[in-house]
């Protein structure tokens, strides 16, 4: 892996600013093109803000940041810009190559909800991060909670809803990104579905046969996660990659 460390010295006035175009910019645009984020940090006198980016080598670095300057965002975030006081002092950045996880395991965790109203119909999302399609709403385990309230906690934070939550459906591991989410089945009892920027921008419950799953769902990764809910009585297991996707086992 290669990480990219990005830091920018900033007025502390400017750093809501800064934080909330990090996250509707910056954020979604590069997760949309192959990035992943560490993380993000800031000192206690919010002067000095640092990203920390993964990519799988120097040429995927090269490749994700053609692909974002030539991207409408790009051209979208440095518009916006301009109506903007300056964002930052001065910004800088270095590459790093890791001498070893030390015992950290670089998997990571996460859940999914297949969602159902009374009328039978799926709660589907699409994301500022993935706007190329729909999907069950979700996102990582946070520590100190269980399996099923980080489900009811994501369905909340990006949806609106609030849910029951029942069996499990399925276990996916994404071997390229290194997670592994597992999916529920659940039932909505109250909420409006309304979009949570800047996470989601189209929230909704959608009627569909099992013939038109990829009207909605456009990834196959995200698709057979909706087959296997809908129609298994059974816990489905499928490891894969993606950039390009390509299925490795399926069970």
């Amino acid at each position: 892996m290669l990480y990219r460390r990005k830091t920018y010295t900033v007025e502390p006035v400017m750093y809501e600013t800064f934080t909330h175009f990090f996250h509707t910019y910056l954020l979604p645009n590069q997760l949309t093109h192959g990035a992943q984020l560490v993380g993000r940090w800031v000192n206690e006198e919010r002067t000095e803000i640092m990203a920390m980016w993964a990519y799988d080598n120097r040429a995927h670095y090269e490749t994700v940041d053609a692909s974002i300057r030539a991207s409408e965002m790009h051209a979208e975030a440095q518009n916006y810009r301009k109506s903007l006081a300056p964002l930052f002092i001065s910004s800088n950045e270095d590459f790093f190559t890791s001498t070893g996880n030390y015992g950290q395991s670089p998997q990571i965790v996460a859940v999914s909800g297949y969602i159902v109203n009374e009328e039978g119909h799926v709660l589907l999302v699409r994301n500022n991060h993935r706007n190329d399609t729909y999907e069950m709403p979700g996102g990582r385990l946070e520590l100190g909670e269980s399996l099923k309230e980080a489900v009811k906690r994501e369905l909340l934070e990006e949806t609106g809803i609030h849910a029951e939550i029942g069996d499990m459906t399925g276990v996916y591991q994404n071997i390229t990104s290194g997670v592994i989410c597992m999916v529920f089945r659940g039932r909505a009892v109250s909420g409006v579905p309304a979009a949570q920027p800047p996470e989601t921008i189209d929230v909704q419950f959608v009627d569909f046969d099992i013939a038109q799953v990829g009207d909605w769902v456009k990834r196959p990764q995200f698709a057979s996660r909706v087959d296997d809910a809908r129609n298994s009585d059974t816990i489905a297991y499928e490891s894969y990659e993606v950039r390009p996707y390509r299925l490795i086992e399926r069970s």
